[in-house]
């Protein structure tokens, strides 16, 4: 499999061609910038490590090489100014995003061709790939909550002092203030979470609050993420390469699961070779279906203000899912248990 990297100069984006480089399955990795001197100088710094990872082909170019591309990733985007809206912000990157879609689709993107998104707002500019590619909206990804994920897992792990593997929590809806921590499916060491010893409610209000502005505790200590975000990218790539069909919390088009409909966040879903394979509903306590409709809301006024305030990004999306590779069991409906803790937010993306 060949992937592209718009933005593969910049720290997202030779973060994730490290992280493809030592993962040693993709067999091309392709940067292109902009800015073409960082650009070739972290082309040139993987290739000087090839010898001691995988038989991989890596270089510097530019849009010529989306249409030998089996995957395109999107990780291009603009730092937000001092004094600046969160608005103000996504309607300049909704701007170069734009920009960038109608250069990929003009050098020609494969039929089959994956468009994995990771700009932020990550889930906004998931919706508008999907509007403006032509592409199956199964066939585009956006990372979603796949981070937030990561960061809420290690972060449980480090508390409990448990190996970060042994922890299984996820985090769903939108990859910003009104994501959704899912405690009803939280496990540590094969247990639930709640039963382990040491645990309670308020180390995980405290946990997630942690993992929910992680970005921002990054971004102040080092001006931004870099290594999990790689790492993050590597999972939804590698699923897809080797068709893996894992269950991942990214961000596409959801018509129907859990009532929500015409908006991009992130569910349980499954990932493979022909990108979305299937959409996962499965049982929420009450509280979290809640936030998750909520969050889906929250994501819809905010497409809609990018609409309204930006007429070049509107146009019709295309059906969630034509025709998934996979016919999987019909979503399984939500049945309203009792307890949990569904919580809505408060902001920040990585």
């Amino acid at each position: 499999m060949k992937v592209s990297i718009i933005g593969g100069g910049g720290l997202v984006g030779s973060c994730a061609a490290f992280a493809l480089q030592c993962g040693g399955v993709v067999g091309g990795i392709d940067l292109i910038d902009v800015n073409a001197d960082p650009c070739k100088g972290q082309a040139l710094d993987l290739l000087h490590g090839a010898s001691l990872t995988a038989d991989q082909v890596i270089r510097a170019t530019g849009y010529e090489a989306i249409p030998e591309s089996d995957l395109v990733m999107i990780t291009a985007g603009l730092r937000r100014k001092p004094d600046e809206s969160r608005l103000d912000l996504i309607n300049r990157n909704v701007e170069l995003f734009l920009t960038i879609l109608d250069q990929v689709k003009a050098a020609g993107l494969k039929r089959e061709a994956i468009v994995l998104v990771v700009s932020n707002p990550v889930d906004v500019l998931t919706y508008l790939a999907t509007n403006r590619l032509g592409l199956p909206a199964s066939q585009v990804i956006g990372l979603g909550t796949q981070l937030d994920t990561a960061r809420f897992r290690s972060l449980i792990a480090e508390a409990l002092k448990l190996p970060p593997t042994q922890v299984t929590a996820t985090i769903l809806g939108e990859h910003g203030d009104s994501m959704v921590p899912i405690w009803s499916a939280a496990q540590a060491a094969g247990l639930p979470l709640e039963k382990f010893p040491g645990w309670s409610p308020a180390l995980g209000e405290s946990l997630f609050a942690r993992a929910k502005g992680s970005g921002a505790e990054v971004i102040k200590l080092k001006g931004g993420a870099g290594f999990a975000v790689g790492l993050s990218i590597r999972e939804v790539v590698h699923a897809v390469a080797l068709d893996s069909r894992r269950i991942l919390p990214v961000s596409s088009l959801v018509n129907g699961p859990y009532g929500i409909r015409d908006v991009c966040l992130s569910i349980p879903t499954a990932v493979g070779r022909a990108g979305v394979v299937a959409q996962r509903e499965i049982e929420l306590w009450t509280k979290e279906t809640s936030a998750l409709q909520r969050s889906a809301q929250v994501l819809r006024e905010t497409i809609d203000q990018v609409l309204k305030g930006n007429p070049k990004a509107a146009g019709k999306v295309p059906a969630a899912s034509s025709k998934p590779a996979e016919s999987g069991p019909r979503p399984v409906r939500v049945t309203m248990g009792g307890g949990g803790a569904g919580r809505s937010s408060a902001r920040r993306r990585a």
